[in-house]
């Protein structure tokens, strides 16, 4: 036991059950299989409620954490779900994707000594309980809808969050959904072995039962525009959550080979169109996978090529592991798994066969110099280091940009130089007056929590807008 501040705490975590990696490399079951109440009560045991919480400076969104650990400690579940739900619309969800262990859990306290306390495990937990009891979320606080009306673009998570608490002030919410399925990111985004279909499922029923439509197939900027939501639409606000979907490549000889895609592609066929089990829309894949790139998508992509049956699969980043953007726990996952890593390797070109398929990825073997302007150490490339890496598919898991469908079609709107939606940082509010925007199609690909706590801030800049609430009384809804 490690003593702190006069409480014995046991340095060491609970351990989160998981998966045996011979059984989980083979389906799209969840890796991490959760607390049950005795694990949930003896990690919550190793808080110490601190009367001045560092942990809640690290959480973009504020969450009282001490309380609701407290809650758990106490054996008060609903509380803890309600204080969690104050901050957080989608704990259950944040619970399994967000890097706690470079927010909240960094600066745990207990961290100074042992493991920090596992706040991300115990949120999923509650949120979990909250889903298996059937507890959705509480219904609007007034009625502020009376002639009134809010239009969300986009139904990831700021879409979401700003959703959630219009709606709890009781404004009429409608989300356009430019896919077949709610969720955004969420749903073609992250597999099914990080975050469960169910847990989505239950979210947005959850968001329903306050009240919230959600129009699908209606791709904003194609079949009307943000100016005729405002008019003939009779919306007295919008708000843009359309996130950075556009993927990025590198430009180099040979992309235009067959079996050459990106992330977000292969992604969304799997995860939303039933690719994995080879519907409708089966997924073209050899037997020998290279992806380009080590954040937590080119991750998510190789452990998926693994799923779909793919004999090797090669993560190829051109600095170390160390520089890797991605989870410190998706990096174990996949090495577990069987994932092979080539770092310091940079593609400089793709080869293929006479009928323009992909066979060959040539590559440089690469150096780390001084910093770039991200602070990380910049690769650059050794002389006559070439070689070649056999490859029948090679997949783009190097992030997205923005998606110019909405700034095309409302040049109303200010971007700045990368294209990405200007906005003032209080109120979320667009250089268009009535409109809004949060999440990645402000930030660039960033967190699920980020994006959670620009759609809270614009709601509440949207509730000071239409002049529904004091400014004081939205400020309740701000998040920093």
């Amino acid at each position: 036991m490690t003593e702190t501040r006069g409480k014995k705490i046991q340095p060491i975590r609970t351990k989160m059950p998981e998966l045996a990696p011979e059984k989980r490399r083979l389906v799209f079951d969840e890796v991490n299989c959760g607390f049950d109440i005795t694990m949930a009560h003896q990690e919550a045991e190793r808080c110490l409620f601190c009367k001045k919480p560092l942990c809640m400076q690290g959480c973009p969104v504020a969450i009282n954490i001490p309380m609701f650990i407290k809650n758990i400690v106490e054996g008060n579940m609903l509380e803890a779900y309600h204080v969690l739900k104050a901050s957080n619309p989608l704990p259950a969800v944040c619970g399994r994707v967000c890097p706690q262990e470079i927010q909240c859990e960094q600066k745990c306290i207990v961290g100074k000594k042992g493991e920090p306390v596992a706040i991300g495990h115990l949120e999923r937990f509650v949120g979990d309980w909250a889903i298996e009891q059937g507890i959705k979320s509480e219904k609007p606080e007034s009625d502020l809808s009376i002639g009134k009306k809010v239009a969300i673009v986009g139904s990831g998570p700021a879409g979401i969050a700003c959703a959630h608490d219009l709606a709890r002030a009781g404004l009429a919410v409608t989300i356009f959904e430019g896919l077949h399925e709610a969720g955004g990111v969420l749903s073609y985004g992250i597999p099914p072995f990080r975050l469960s279909r169910k847990v989505i499922s239950e979210e947005i029923k959850s968001l329903k039962s306050m009240g919230v439509k959600i129009e699908f197939n209606k791709v904003i900027g194609k079949i009307f525009s943000i100016q005729q939501l405002l008019t003939e639409k009779g919306f007295s606000a919008v708000f843009i959550g359309t996130g950075a979907g556009l993927p990025k490549f590198m430009g180099i000889p040979g992309e235009y080979l067959n079996g050459v895609m990106s992330s977000n592609e292969f992604l969304t066929r799997v995860n939303l169109m039933d690719g994995f089990n080879h519907a409708d829309t089966p997924v073209g894949m050899g037997s020998r996978v290279a992806v380009i790139g080590a954040g937590n998508t080119a991750l998510d992509t190789a452990r998926t090529a693994l799923r779909m049956g793919a004999e090797e699969v090669v993560i190829v980043y051109r600095r170390t592991q160390n520089e890797s953007p991605a989870r410190a726990e998706e990096l174990r996952h996949a090495t577990e798994e069987g994932i092979r890593f080539s770092w310091l390797t940079n593609p400089i070109a793709l080869h293929g066969d006479v009928d323009g398929n992909v066979t060959e990825m040539e590559c440089m073997r690469m150096e780390l110099g001084e910093p770039d302007a991200s602070g990380r150490r910049s690769p650059q490339a050794v002389p006559g280091s070439e070689f070649r890496i056999k490859a029948d598919t090679v997949v783009y898991g190097l992030g997205t940009v923005t998606n110019p469908i909405i700034s095309r079609s409302t040049p109303e709107i200010k971007t700045n130089k990368w294209g990405y939606l200007e906005v003032d940082p209080t109120t979320q509010m667009t250089s268009m007056p009535g409109v809004f925007a949060g999440g990645d199609i402000v930030t660039g690909a960033a967190t699920v929590i980020l994006a959670l706590g620009a759609g809270r801030r614009a709601a509440s800049g949207i509730l000071k807008y239409l002049g529904l609430v004091k400014e004081e009384a939205a400020n309740g809804v701000t998040v920093s």
